[in-house]
């Protein structure tokens, strides 16, 4: 048998893995013999970057507890909680909490319960897989870092040469609704409808791609702007970390592209990885019609915010990237819209005992524009993250 043909495509493999059946990831796990796992996030940092989770000095990230078995041959379940600092104080959430369907047939399958969002390329990753100590500017923006929400999911794996993968999702929406300061609006209790494509494949031996197509509906998203109200999103409780979006609208569309390279497509000692995505959020002002609010019709009603990154492994133990991202958006202040604008540029070096450890150094030059609080900055970030026990495979 030939080496090509004896080669299985990594998108698929990783795929299959990722989105179809997590559970695959290891096919021992059963209800009397899960796998448990602990990633521990711990950093410094020189300052503070906008609309980030990360504070200056001493902190933890997102320190994760996982539990996952499959069922039964019909069923697999995670549960997933997460502690952070917040303001000085250490918070505790359920991050993730599903089952997903093992058994139906023709490339199908259903997850329900509490999980990440399948949209974009970063968001059904958790934070503790990326190549820099934080996510784009453009995630923290329109995601709130990643999303995730109790609701229902649908996938469908197509049958083709090249791996795709479709699917839709409805959320509850409650962490993504705009601000309703006199608690009069009439929100919708299913207010997250997503959409998203995923087609990719190898190009020879060495390299593979994805390209990915995504859309949201935010029944709640749309701010009803009056004279002297903020644009903001609800805040039920002012001490609950809740991971929410800075910029929301009505309808978000995300494009992601993703190519990664290795030597006869083995990872292990060195790989490239490019990847880049596009979000641009619409319908976001119900404005009334007064002529004092003349210059917000001035202004098309979207924002949007990009990113570029690079990551290259180029040995067992050292892996360096460089990453790109700019964010353009509005806040409201009475009769009129301040445009805000930041832009990232980000370099780190990581150092990688095993696969379970990583200690990185990251430098962050920061730019923005009326933004609270915000000063044009160079920050260093030193952090590690490390992974106790059995944990199941990450998405390609």
């Amino acid at each position: 048998m030939s080496v090509l043909t004896a080669r299985v495509s990594a998108v698929a493999i990783a795929c299959m893995f990722g989105s179809v059946s997590m559970a695959h990831a290891n096919s021992t796990s059963s209800l009397s013999n899960p796998n448990i796992s602990a990633v521990l996030d711990g950093y410094y940092q020189s300052g503070e970057r906008a609309m980030s989770e990360r504070v200056e000095g001493f902190g933890l990230g997102e320190t994760e507890l996982a539990i996952s078995a499959n069922i039964d041959d019909m069923f697999y379940g995670k549960l997933t909680t997460v502690l952070e600092m917040h303001d000085g104080d250490t918070e505790v959430h359920l991050e993730e909490a599903f089952i997903q369907t093992l058994a139906l047939p023709g490339g199908m399958s259903i997850r329900a319960g509490r999980f990440l969002s399948d949209i974009g390329y970063l968001n059904n990753q958790h934070p503790h897989t990326d190549s820099f100590s934080e996510r784009p500017a453009a995630y923290r923006a329109f995601l709130g870092g990643h999303y995730f929400d109790d609701g229902v999911r649908f996938s469908y794996v197509a049958p083709t040469d090249l791996y795709w993968t479709m699917g839709a999702e409805a959320f509850s929406g409650k962490k993504m609704r705009a601000e309703d300061e006199h608690g009069e609006r009439d929100f919708k209790d299913v207010g997250i409808y997503t959409a998203f494509t995923k087609i990719g494949g190898d190009i020879g031996q060495h390299s593979s791609w994805q390209l990915g197509l995504n859309y949201m509906r935010n029944e709640n998203g749309k701010t009803i702007g009056e004279e002297g109200h903020e644009h903001e999103l609800v805040d039920e409780d002012e001490h609950d970390h809740s991971h929410s979006a800075h910029y929301i609208g009505e309808n978000t569309y995300i494009a992601d592209f993703v190519y990664k390279w290795a030597p006869q497509g083995n990872y292990k000692y060195q790989h490239l990885t490019l990847s880049g995505e596009y979000f641009r959020t619409t319908d976001i002002f119900a404005v009334e019609e007064h002529d004092d609010h003349e210059e917000m019709h001035e202004h098309d009603d979207y924002y949007q915010g990009w990113y570029l990154s690079g990551a290259y492994q180029f040995s067992p133990s050292w892996s360096a990237g460089i990453r790109y991202g700019e964010v353009d958006g509005y806040e409201i202040h009475g009769d009129h819209l301040d445009e805000q604008k930041l832009k990232e540029t980000e370099v780190s070096l990581a150092w990688h005992s095993s696969h379970f450890s990583t200690v990185r150094l990251q430098y962050t030059n920061q730019r923005g524009t009326n933004f609270d609080g915000f000063e044009d900055d160079n920050i260093i970030t030193l952090q590690y993250v490390m992974t106790l026990g059995a944990h199941g495979a990450h998405q390609f």
